[in-house]
């Protein structure tokens, strides 16, 4: 299933195919491996309250995420080979494409929400 992923604080749209990693191997090998990561895309892993980017190719930006869904901790073009400090109030993380939290203005404190995505609606073109 993917995810909508909205920042409600500024009305703006964060992610419209987001993965969610659960499971213990999902939120451990997250997005390691991959060559890109398109705007749009995104992998909210939970629970999470650090990370790190060995094996990665590409910069992320990442959102900490209180049980609220409120940003508690964001870092911008995270490089690969980098680990995060443990970020005690995280519950989970959200991970995007470099420059999507400055692009939408997003900024700690901000809530965000989560929708599904029916995978009919996935195939339709945007209106």
């Amino acid at each position: 299933m993917r995810w909508r992923v909205n920042n409600e604080t500024r009305q703006r749209l964060l992610a419209d195919r987001a993965e969610r990693a659960t499971g213990f191997y999902h939120r451990f090998k997250g997005l390691m491996g991959r060559r890109s990561l398109a705007v749009g895309e995104g992998m909210h892993i939970l629970p999470c309250n650090s990370i790190h980017t060995f094996f990665m190719r590409i910069p992320i930006d990442v959102a900490f995420l209180d049980a609220q869904g409120v940003i508690v901790k964001q870092l911008s073009a995270l490089p690969p080979w980098r680990a995060t400090s443990v970020y005690f109030q995280s519950r989970s993380v959200l991970e995007l494409p470099a420059g999507v939290l400055e692009a939408s203005g997003t900024q700690e404190g901000d809530r965000l929400s989560f929708e599904p995505v029916s995978q009919s609606s996935a195939l339709e073109p945007p209106a």
